[in-house]
């Protein structure tokens, strides 16, 4: 009987001390399915993105306070080994990121304390490549009133302007180099060295689409290209493969399917989109004629998708000689950032970031600065070729063309901007056949 006694009470001292242990397990975290790993922080010229990164998918709340303003975020189920006061970046946004006490003691609060009132964008994002679960915050600047666009020859001597867009930014890093190099940090590095050396161009007017380490979305781009009165619009990237053997540069292009569906698009909708026709968006808007209408777009696309194309060799020729090509021709691909139908645009694949050898070219400035180089040469040759009317080289420059394979009289009367009667009276054309290798006078006038 002693022994059992002894048993009996041996046993409801393990019973109580499991059960302190399992109870002490469920107060300090058994609740906390999910964990804040890391937070990211962005600024960029209108907007400053915020990127929680969490162990599974999160379950969360926010609401915003005033006086002082605030944004509040829930986390469902969530613990944090995040310092939060080590965030505190130069941000114009947001103030201060901190924890608070939730109602809920198995919610963790995240506070943001902003200096204003913002546009807010909250959203998850699945894994994808190195990144696991996500919550994203974006707090935008206040909608401008719409600026009115006007067309791109408001006056005589113009500089031609050039977009230039690097590629990836911020929490998109791009591709990975084979030494661990990020894309992003290499497109944004030539891009600066090909907008200062454009700059330094008589008639040339450089403006960098992404000047720091934040994402611009590809809708974005070719609308701030727009507004700036963009003549052609350059984005630099750097390729990647699944092993390191490929390598070399090459020059990518609308493809016809994207770029008709994209005509598509804005036929159907002409009424609101009649800026991105070119010269002729006003009476393409407001023309009842729906034939008039795609006629007028057709040439406006022709024009650009051929001017693309036509760019693009003019790259391929200058690099070339300084870096190795992938693609000796101009590759087409449907690409969103290429989508502008009234702006010729071509995406530079700078060399394979997946190559060792390719990778450490593009992360040394000497081999930067060389295909900067021939960038630009590319766009000197090719504005010295075509200049826009209304610019300073077209003023300066000899005003002929020679007729290449596929050109149409009418097509190079709109790439130059003069009419086609204009045209011919001053080639001395009775019809508008032309042959290939033939050299046409360009009347200086539209009139």
């Amino acid at each position: 009987m002693k022994a059992y006694f002894v048993s009996i009470k041996f046993t409801a001292r393990y019973v109580a001390l499991l059960t302190y242990i399992v109870g002490l397990f469920f107060s300090v975290g058994v609740y906390a399915t999910n964990s804040i790993e890391g937070v990211r922080l962005w600024s960029a010229p209108e907007s400053t993105r915020v990127v929680f990164d969490l162990k599974e998918k999160p379950d969360y709340k926010y609401f915003s306070l005033k006086s002082p303003n605030r944004l509040v975020i829930d986390f469902s189920d969530s613990d944090s080994q995040v310092n939060f006061k080590k965030l505190l970046k130069n941000d114009q946004r947001i103030k201060k990121i901190r924890t608070s006490s939730p109602k809920n003691k198995h919610t963790k609060r995240i506070v943001l304390e902003l200096e204003s009132t913002f546009k807010l964008v909250v959203f998850p994002l699945a894994p994808t490549g190195q990144y696991g679960h996500r919550l994203v915050v974006e707090l935008h600047d206040p909608k401008k009133p719409k600026r009115v666009i006007k067309p791109k020859q408001p006056e005589e001597n113009r500089d031609v302007v050039i977009a230039i867009v690097a590629g990836h930014g911020g929490d998109d890093p791009g591709s990975i180099g084979y030494s661990g190099s990020y894309e992003k940090h290499v497109t944004l590095a030539i891009a600066k060295k090909l907008a200062a050396l454009l700059n330094k161009k008589q008639g040339i007017k450089a403006v960098l689409i992404r000047t720091g380490d934040y994402f611009v979305r590809h809708d974005k781009k070719p609308r701030m290209a727009r507004q700036n009165r963009a003549d052609l619009l350059i984005s630099i990237h750097a390729d990647a493969f699944t092993s390191a053997q490929p390598n070399g540069a090459s020059v990518l292009v609308q493809s016809a399917r994207r770029a008709n569906s994209e005509f598509t698009k804005v036929i159907a909708n002409r009424e609101k989109e009649s800026q991105l026709l070119g010269g002729a968006g006003e009476t393409i808007k407001n023309t009842q004629d729906d034939n008039l209408a795609v006629i007028l777009a057709d040439m406006t696309k022709e024009f650009t998708t051929k001017s693309s194309y036509e760019f693009a060799t003019f790259v391929l020729k200058e690099m070339k000689k300084v870096t190795k090509l992938h693609k000796r021709k101009p590759v087409g691909l449907s690409l969103a950032v290429l989508t502008a139908p009234d702006i010729p645009s071509v995406l530079i694949e700078t060399g394979f970031i997946s190559n060792p050898k390719d990778e450490k070219n593009l992360n040394d400035p000497a081999h930067q600065q060389k295909l900067a180089k021939s960038i630009t040469r590319a766009i000197e040759n090719y504005f010295n070729r075509y200049p826009p009317k209304g610019t300073l080289i077209a003023a300066n420059s000899a005003r002929s063309h020679k007729v290449s394979r596929g050109e149409s009289l009418s097509l190079i009367a709109q790439r130059y901007q003069v009419s086609l009667s204009n045209l011919k009276r001053a080639n001395g054309l009775s019809s508008n056949v032309i042959r290939v290798g033939q050299i046409l006078t360009i009347p200086k006038s539209a009139h």
